[in-house]
């Protein structure tokens, strides 16, 4: 797909898509792209019109009204909404105030979902299985809304400056939420795990004794009297990379994933995996930024052997290297990206410069001037 994420449409708008299995991109905009435009259609007079208060609700045609409250001079009745009122400057006392920036992520937020159900109704059709991580760039109204579900990252690079615009979702980082969930409902452990976390697997001569645990309240550790129960295998077990959930999968959010199951079991993994994504805001009318101020995004390929500042440093150095006029020099800087986290093919496999192993994941990288190609400093 030929991808221009600074193309302009109506409105200030782009597009830069990452949709990456675990073994092959996927990226298209056949999917989340267009869920995303028709949702943004719900608030395209707030776009048009930025400085108007969101309205609370909209009428059976889209147009804002007020479903209550006292009919002021200014309020014009809608015929399919008698009931209705349309002045914007009738406001109840009690109503929340929601900017045009917490309606764009929410937008954002529920495509996620509206595309995990599409997958999830085409699996059958199309015979299409597996999931994949989600991470998404959109430029809107002056500022940069970067969503992510899954293992995934985005940084902004600005004058050599990191700025994290992601976290990833593992079974490390989530495990409150998963033990939470086993916690409310343990059928979907289906007698086989326990959501509390030990330090190691429990031996059933430990019966009886005191063993350090923490479960769903807990950020510390503490004692507790082992029983039975306790002999099941842990939701989640292991740490760092080679953390899982029920034994299985080492990323918890993500599209798809609807079939998929512990080995040689009936359970269902999908319960535990959220196609939420968490969204990062960042307002480009704040900053000036130079041609060597980017985004990049890439897959955990690169980001398991290269860590945010040696990203900062390989593509500022790169692009300090390059003229500021040439088109192509972020898609290069990409490249080089993707071929550091590789390394160089030796007798002893895959090695980076400092002799550790390179990347043996699928590394796919952006590299998205803030500045617009090859564009003065805005």
């Amino acid at each position: 797909m030929a991808l221009n994420p600074w193309a302009s449409l109506q409105l200030p708008f782009s597009f830069s898509p990452l949709f990456l299995s675990r073994n092959v991109l996927v990226c298209s905009n056949s999917g989340f792209y267009p869920i995303f435009l028709d949702r943004l259609g719900d608030i395209a007079h707030l776009l048009e019109n930025p400085s108007t208060a969101p309205p609370i609700c909209l009428a059976k045609n889209g147009s804002p009204y007020q479903a209550e409250g006292k009919k002021g001079a200014n309020a014009i009745q809608d015929p399919e909404e008698p009931d209705a009122i349309t002045d914007p400057s009738i406001r109840f006392h009690t109503e929340k105030a929601v900017s045009l920036e917490s309606l764009i992520v929410g937008i954002i937020e529920n495509s996620f979902k509206q595309m995990d159900e599409l997958i999830e109704k085409e699996k059958v059709s199309y015979a299409i299985s597996g999931g994949c991580c989600a991470l998404a760039a959109i430029h809107l109204m002056g500022k940069l809304y970067v969503a992510n579900a899954g293992d995934s990252r985005a940084i902004i690079i600005r004058k050599k400056e990191v700025i994290p615009m992601s976290n990833e979702f593992t079974p490390e980082s989530e495990r409150q939420r998963l033990q939470y969930l086993g916690f409310l409902r343990p059928e979907l452990l289906g007698n086989e795990f326990t959501h509390l976390e030990f330090p190691r697997r429990i031996q059933h001569k430990e019966l009886g004794k005191k063993m350090l645990y923490r479960d769903h309240t807990m950020n510390g550790w503490a004692y507790k009297t082992i029983v039975e129960d306790d002999l099941k295998f842990p939701l989640i077990y292991g740490e760092g990379k080679k953390a899982r959930v029920m034994a299985t999968i080492g990323v918890t959010r993500g599209l798809g994933d609807h079939d998929l199951k512990v080995y040689n079991s009936n359970i269902y993994i999908k319960p535990f995996l959220s196609c939420c994504p968490e969204v990062m805001v960042y307002d480009l009318s704040k900053y000036q930024h130079g041609p060597n101020d980017v985004l990049v995004m890439g897959t955990d390929g690169l980001w398991d052997v290269t860590t945010d500042r040696e990203v900062a440093d390989a593509v500022s150095s790169f692009l300090s290297c390059c003229e500021p006029a040439d088109p192509v020099r972020y898609t290069l800087a990409a490249q080089e990206l993707l071929m550091r986290s590789r390394g160089v093919l030796k007798e002893r496999g895959w090695r980076l410069p400092n002799e550790r192993l390179g990347s043996g994941d699928d590394i796919t990288c952006f590299v998205i001037p803030l500045s617009g190609p090859a564009g003065p400093e805005t």
